[in-house]
């Protein structure tokens, strides 16, 4: 029964993170536009003017305090139940988009929506009982095995590629090489912020984990894959669309972190196949639904600012070749009123 208990606890604490990060993805983009304004060079290339912005720090206010309890989260219930329910946080952001950043919401988001919350629904009935974990050291165990360390080895190996190599040539253009580091350091994090919330778990349970080293090595982990992903996740929200960055991010992440823990965690080993291919059932739905929601918002997005005459905006499907780049332009026009777009479009005619 108290297995059960730990995932209700994990599924709230779930669903209350989603609710805080989806506001500061809105809250964050209107800083990070404020201090573009104001500066005159974005976060994207360099900037850092953000700083001094009081929104963009309100949005990171809200993003710590969604992160504390999705991080809670993860020491009561399993990464496979705990990781999907972000995918509320995507429509927290479809819905403000549509109110603060003027992203209009289409018809069919709606439809979006309802796949999101059903997925999420199935994975919540058929997540599995994580096996009791009895110190960190059993954790260290699960991170040093052979199947963990290929995958340790691949993360690091494509995130020097993409921040090398990659960053430099088409970092600006290809929405993927921002989000990708962002989603393999994040699949990291997660595994060492669920070992550290276990540990800090055990120790108000009166299990101090606090004198092994094991715990301040994965309190490193966490620290330096957080600082990273934060820093790149700035440059993609700036360089490209909201409604691009979110499904991308959120699909990539979501997909490696679930990866990670069935390797590490073994979280399907005992259960039968039925619930796998329910958990996955509900998986695809949740990732259909956020590909539906946000492809479809930005479309419309793109027809209500350029107008009949001018491109519609790239969909999701062509950011993730084109990079989908919001030109200076398009960057101008959403700081603008509505009359006054009208009127510069008249004034070009």
């Amino acid at each position: 029964m108290n297995l059960y208990e730990d995932n209700l606890k994990g599924f709230i604490l779930a669903l209350l993170s989603s609710l805080f990060i989806g506001a500061s993805f809105i809250i964050k983009k209107k800083g990070l536009r404020r201090a573009a304004a104001v500066s005159g060079v974005r976060a994207g290339y360099g900037g850092y003017a953000y700083l001094l912005e009081p929104l963009w720090w309100l949005g990171m206010f809200t993003m710590i305090v969604g992160e504390v309890a999705n991080f809670v989260a993860y020491a009561f219930a399993p990464a496979i139940l705990v990781t999907p329910l972000g995918a509320i946080s995507i429509i927290v952001s479809a819905v403000l988009a549509h109110f603060m950043l003027k992203e209009k919401l289409h018809q069919l988001g709606v439809l979006g929506c309802v796949m999101c919350i059903s997925g999420s629904v199935v994975i919540v009935i058929h997540a599995p009982q994580e096996s009791p974990i009895t110190s960190v050291q059993e954790i260290w165990i699960m991170a040093t095995q052979p199947a963990f360390l290929l995958y340790l080895g691949s993360v690091v190996v494509l995130v020097v590629l993409l921040i090398l190599y990659f960053a430099p040539r088409c970092g600006h253009t290809n929405v993927l090489v921002f989000t990708g580091i962002c989603s393999l350091m994040g699949s990291l994090s997660v595994m060492s912020v669920k070992a550290l919330g276990t540990a800090l778990k055990l120790t108000f349970e009166g299990k101090n984990q606090l004198v092994y080293p094991e715990t301040w090595f994965f309190v490193f982990i966490v620290v330096t894959c957080v600082i990273t992903q934060m820093n790149y996740l700035n440059k993609a929200l700036d360089t490209f669309n909201t409604a691009v960055v979110s499904p991308i991010y959120y699909v990539m992440f979501t997909s490696l972190t679930i990866l990670a823990s069935v390797i590490m965690f073994k979280d399907w080993d005992g259960q039968d196949a039925g619930s796998i291919i329910s958990e996955l059932c509900g998986f695809i739905s949740v990732l259909c639904g956020t590909v539906l929601l946000n492809s479809t918002k930005d479309s419309d997005r793109g027809s209500s600012f350029r107008g009949g005459h001018a491109p519609l905006s790239p969909t999701l499907s062509t950011g993730l070749f084109n990079g989908n780049r919001e030109s200076p332009k398009h960057d101008e026009e959403n700081e603008l009123l509505p009359d006054e777009i009208c009127l510069r479009k008249q004034e070009q005619y």
